[in-house]
């Protein structure tokens, strides 16, 4: 019988479940890789391609309850989008798989298994590899996403690729869905090292607790599961280029040891004293004002400096309306692709209602909403329902909202005051979040004075 040219990786944390699997499905693929460790996935992903990912749900004592599972899946969707993920799980630990489809796994299988079912789901996944992989090979990454036409997101990606041929450390601006990550991308893929790794870590989602094991990597005896020697982020994107999405929202007992790695160019794993070499280049991204951030004292000042050689802000759906019927178009060929529709068109009506909409999520807002729109659409015509944007939000100010407006910026130039700068008591004593403070502050144009703080 004639083997599957095809690559498996296996993540179980159970020795049994690995050698069972490795043997049976050994005699139909070729490649057959296994991973008792998560945390080595990274690492095994960015040296090898892989087709397919046998993903275990569970691997502490006591944490069942499939979260590592669901985090791992980002994590190699996102490292490689083409690998295509089968999620194993336990009887009774359904509903997170299926959650795990939402996230864009393949399919799942219960523990223990049926071999023909297992080798069922493997085969059909290495066919949805090979899909990807032939999307991939017919679109160059340069063109695999939308610029416009607008001078305002000209202007940033201009200065993208003239900052890409340096090695000077990036940090992205924006809202969330404004399109941090590929702009990350494209400067990797601009710059001299993008035959070297690119490792994106999104820092919002890290806990504290596994902050260091992650970035920095960790030795054998280091804590209690840690098994094996194992490399953290930085390791692996050496001579390459390392992405920190959300790095506003990095805890600030933490910052210092960021720092570090940053000014000394070296890392030093958890469990050791031997500090390792690092040639990494850095970019960073957050929807935060890290100026204000700075100012209030939850941003060290220090930090801000080392990740901002050079700052890059994208701009937010509303302010570039020109390119909002373009991008609306390209998302569309990109969905009709993805789910192999015939050809589907907007109805007459969407494309006024798509220039006025607000799009406060930005282009992830539209992207989801024309996926949804492509799934949910009959007779190849997209409608203003299917788009869910029957309520469409304008920028005209009638009298009411501008009174009101001006009363709510006055209130916040009074807590201000009151508060003598100081951005957290201001956000509590209004009742708002800290974000939504900074976002009233731009709206009103308001004077940020840090003299006192």
């Amino acid at each position: 019988m004639k083997k599957t040219n095809a690559s498996i990786l296996i993540i179980d944390d159970q020795e049994d479940i690995l050698f069972a699997s490795k043997v049976y499905l050994k005699k139909y693929f070729e490649d057959i890789y296994t991973l008792n460790n998560p945390k080595n996935i990274v690492e095994l992903l960015s040296k090898n391609s892989i087709d397919v990912v046998l993903l275990d749900m569970n691997y502490r004592i006591g944490f069942e309850d499939g979260r590592e599972g669901l985090y791992l899946l980002k994590e190699i969707k996102t490292l490689s989008p083409k690998t295509v993920v089968i999620l194993m799980t336990a009887f009774g630990k359904v509903e997170t798989a299926v959650e795990g489809l939402k996230n864009g796994a393949f399919d799942y299988i219960l523990k223990p298994w049926e071999n023909k079912k297992l080798l069922e789901s493997v085969k059909q996944a290495v066919d949805k590899s090979r899909k990807e992989q032939k999307k991939e090979k017919n679109i160059e990454i340069e063109n695999d996403f939308f610029i416009g036409t607008s001078e305002i997101i000209k202007k940033a990606y201009s200065l993208a690729d003239k900052v890409a041929k340096t090695d000077a450390n990036v940090l992205i601006l924006g809202e969330n869905g404004t399109g941090k990550f590929v702009l990350a991308h494209h400067i990797y893929k601009q710059s001299e090292r993008k035959n070297n790794p690119f490792i994106a870590v999104d820092l919002g989602s890290l806990n504290s607790n596994i902050f260091e094991s992650e970035l920095f990597g960790y030795a054998k005896g280091a804590f209690t599961d840690a098994k094996t020697d194992t490399p953290g982020r930085f390791e692996m994107a050496q001579n390459g280029t390392i992405f920190l999405d959300e790095i506003g929202n990095v805890p600030l007992h933490l910052q210092s040891k960021l720092l570090q790695v940053i000014q000394t160019k070296t890392v030093t794993r958890l469990g050791e004293t031997k500090a390792r070499p690092l040639n990494v280049r850095i970019i960073t991204a957050t929807n935060l004002n890290l100026k204000l951030e700075v100012a209030d004292k939850n941003f060290r000042e220090d930090l801000y400096y080392r990740i901002n050689t050079m700052e890059i802000v994208l701009p937010a759906l509303r302010e570039r309306n020109e390119d909002k019927i373009p991008l609306a178009e390209y998302l569309l060929d990109k969905m009709i692709e993805k789910y192999g529709r015939d050809e589907i068109t907007f109805d007459k009506k969407v494309p006024e209602q798509i220039e006025k909409h607000a799009w406060n999520g930005n282009i992830r807002e539209m992207e989801n909403k024309i996926e949804r729109a492509v799934i949910l659409c009959e007779n190849n015509k997209i409608t203003i329902a299917d788009l869910d944007l029957e309520t469409i939000t304008t920028y005209e100010e009638n009298p009411d909202d501008i009174q009101l407006s001006s009363v709510e910026k006055a209130a916040v130039e009074k807590a201000l005051l009151k508060n003598n700068n100081n951005i957290s008591k201001t956000a509590e004593e209004l009742g708002l979040s800290r974000g939504s403070l900074y976002r009233r502050l731009e709206k009103y144009s308001i004077n940020f004075k840090t003299d006192s703080l």
